[in-house]
């Protein structure tokens, strides 16, 4: 299998975990850790449902690896995620050692495999990071932007929703 097919079997794989996160009313992100063609975890965004800023999927995914392997280096491994990491999930990724990472849709206000700042590849640090980036990035965004613009209409009606009861209160 060439390694852009690959890329793009796990990808979708990750997408399938961004919809379990958003049937959740979590920010649609998944995530997916494969070593040698065999998926050693996955993960969703949970950090509203656990009450928990650090329950991004990349962070589930690398602590169940961890709990999995029994060891928190995750030599030899490759991440796939629907979105660029954040600062602290690159760091995650960093310190256990991740050997590629995988991400589809770029993230302009808080990427850190590239966008914003490059942690996952950053010179001073004891190790790098592999960047694959834009891996059925279009699909990635789509998932995400359909997701924010529900949203948005939703808090629309629940706002026009509150306005009209205070008008009637009012006559």
């Amino acid at each position: 299998m060439s390694q852009l097919i690959e890329d793009q079997y796990f990808m979708k794989m990750a997408m399938d975990m961004a919809a379990k996160a958003e049937e959740k009313g979590e920010v649609p992100v998944g995530a997916v850790l494969v070593k040698d063609g065999q998926v050693i975890s996955t993960g969703y965004n949970l950090s509203i449902s656990l009450h928990d800023p650090s329950a991004h999927a990349e962070m589930e995914c690398l602590r169940q690896a961890g709990k999995r392997l029994e060891n928190y280096r995750l030599l030899g491994t490759t991440l796939y995620v629907t979105l660029e990491p954040c600062a602290m999930c690159a760091g995650a990724m960093v310190h256990s050692r991740v050997t590629r990472l995988v991400f589809g849709a770029s993230d302009a206000k808080t990427g850190a495999a590239g966008s914003v700042l490059d942690l996952v590849r950053h010179p001073q640090f004891n190790h790098q990071i592999q960047v694959s980036s834009g891996v059925l990035a279009d699909e990635c965004s789509k998932q995400l932007s359909q997701f924010f613009r529900r949203r948005r209409e939703e808090k629309k009606t629940i706002k026009a929703a509150q306005k009209e009861k205070k008008l009637s209160k009012l006559s």
